[in-house]
């Protein structure tokens, strides 16, 4: 029986988005004309979840904190009918020299400087970045509340939060929270182990798969056992596609229906992740990638 890779995903009160979405975090040192032919082609191409972050730009060659937001904004600016083509989602609660906040004041503060940044009026999907442990979840829904009521998030998510982090939260704010973005991939299987899926569908979260080709590293093989890598190999050679393909195609094939988050910059590799779609998987085929990735039989 095949496994689903292709349909698409819900997102609470979000219009459905693709299997395969934009991440952001490299989305830096472009010029605004390089920069929306790159969002372009992303949407042209079903992947309408734009997934970035107010702290993206520290890295990749930005200038700071930011960047990539304000890239994205600058875009948007110039060509406003991309707004209504996608699902915007973006993060808070990371500040460098914390390094967490997700206090009411400080995630009000960066709510809003996020929504200058973008050019927008409203985040369709806002996460939190990373889990603050010194701000009590009762406190933490009550702020999230205060930003869905006044209507500048449509919905909320949780982004590398663990399933009791994210249990406590959901006990106070309930099915406004949409998501949780784990690092998932072939080569990371934690989420399959440590209940993050499971808790997804216990609750109807939709994971956001961050990561999905390793950094790339599945593409490559650098660093990656041996033992996977050839079995990816063979899989892309079963099914025509190169080894991108089959890496997101084994994050797309879970049952809770993931999107897997691509960061490439280049129009080319975003035109090829595509294939992934095709991808005809059976349960042999993820057991035996599973085995692969960490070196033992299942029992």
């Amino acid at each position: 029986m095949k496994l689903d890779t292709s349909s698409p995903r819900s997102l609470g009160p979000l219009p459905e988005v693709g299997p395969l979405a934009f991440g952001h975090w490299r989305f830096v040192g472009h010029d605004v004309r390089t920069a929306t032919h790159l969002i372009e082609t992303a949407l042209d191409l079903g992947m309408n979840l734009i997934d970035t972050a107010d702290v993206y730009g520290l890295d990749w060659g930005g200038e700071g904190f930011g960047d990539a937001e304000s890239l994205l904004g600058s875009v948007l600016a110039a060509s406003p009918e991309l707004r209504e083509r996608m699902v915007l989602a973006s993060k808070g609660g990371i500040m460098p020299g914390i390094p967490y906040d997700s206090s009411r004041r400080y995630l009000t503060e960066a709510l809003d400087s996020s929504l200058t940044r973008l050019s927008v009026d409203r985040i369709d999907l806002y996460q939190i970045h990373r889990p603050d442990m010194f701000t009590h979840p009762e406190d933490l829904a009550a702020t999230l509340t205060e930003f869905l009521d006044a209507g500048k998030v449509a919905a909320v998510g949780v982004s590398n939060f663990t399933p009791s982090q994210t249990a406590a939260l959901v006990s106070y704010l309930g099915d406004s929270v949409v998501s949780t973005q784990p690092q998932f991939s072939v080569n990371h299987l934690e989420p399959l182990r440590d209940g993050t899926l499971d808790q997804a569908m216990q609750l109807g979260l939709r994971p956001l798969a961050w990561s999905a080709l390793a950094g790339g590293a599945l593409a490559t093989g650098h660093n990656i056992r041996t033992e996977l890598m050839l079995e990816i190999d063979a899989l892309a050679a079963r099914e025509n596609v190169d080894r991108t393909a089959i890496a997101l195609a084994f994050v797309l094939a879970h049952p809770t229906r993931p999107i897997a988050i691509l960061g490439s910059q280049k129009p080319e590799r975003l035109r090829a992740a595509i294939d992934a779609l095709s991808v005809s998987f059976t349960r042999t085929d993820v057991y035996t990638l599973i085995e692969a990735s960490e070196g033992e039989a299942l029992p």
